[in-house]
């Protein structure tokens, strides 16, 4: 049931993603000093950047002011954009860049901080059972197989994407994306993935 729900989902944000000449062209309107287009550009694409942010940073708090600060920084520079690569590698460049220098400067790692809940009418105890179970397989992940999934199934990133924001190789990337999935099969009891 858990990986029909994440199947589902997946297949919503792979449907919803924004194209990369979309993407591009809001980029130009920013640098043009556009609010609007920054606007649209944020709410296609800030799930993603808080995701990865959250990923490195392990904290809630400490992502959602790196998605903020990502922001401000393609504000900033997007006039300075040259649209020879992918758009989403651009913003998830500053937003890794971003996480990483906050954690040089704090020089320490906090523990996953969970989300706190919310009471939706719609809420039932399978679904806090299985993001609980989600939660529970995604602790068994190396830092770096977690932001691959996360930046494969929520930000819909081509792997080679991924290697060029991860600063990984094709192949790191490739390997490091099957042996997670392998793992967490493994751990929810050979439940296809």
């Amino acid at each position: 049931m858990l990986f029909l729900c994440l199947t589902s989902a997946l297949e919503n944000t792979q449907r919803e993603r924004p194209s990369a000449p979309e993407l591009k062209d809001l980029i130009r309107r920013i640098g043009l000093g556009e609010e609007a287009a920054l606007a649209e550009f944020y709410q296609k694409t800030s799930s993603a950047v808080f995701g990865f942010a959250l990923s490195i940073c392990k904290n809630h708090a400490d992502a959602e002011e790196i998605m903020q600060d990502t922001y401000l920084a393609v504000d900033a520079n997007a006039g300075q954009y040259q649209p020879t690569g992918s758009p989403m590698a651009w913003l998830l460049t500053i937003a890794k860049n971003l996480a990483l220098g906050r954690l040089r400067r704090s020089d320490r790692e906090t523990a996953v901080e969970t989300l706190p809940e919310q009471a939706h009418p719609n809420d039932t105890a399978e679904r806090t059972e299985n993001k609980m179970i989600l939660e529970t397989a995604m602790t068994i992940l190396s830092e770096e197989e977690r932001q691959i999934l996360i930046l494969h199934a929520v930000s819909g990133l081509k792997h080679r994407e991924i290697a060029a924001v991860l600063g990984l190789t094709l192949s790191g990337t490739l390997s490091k994306y099957h042996r997670a999935l392998k793992k967490l099969q493994k751990q929810l009891g050979g439940m296809a993935v």
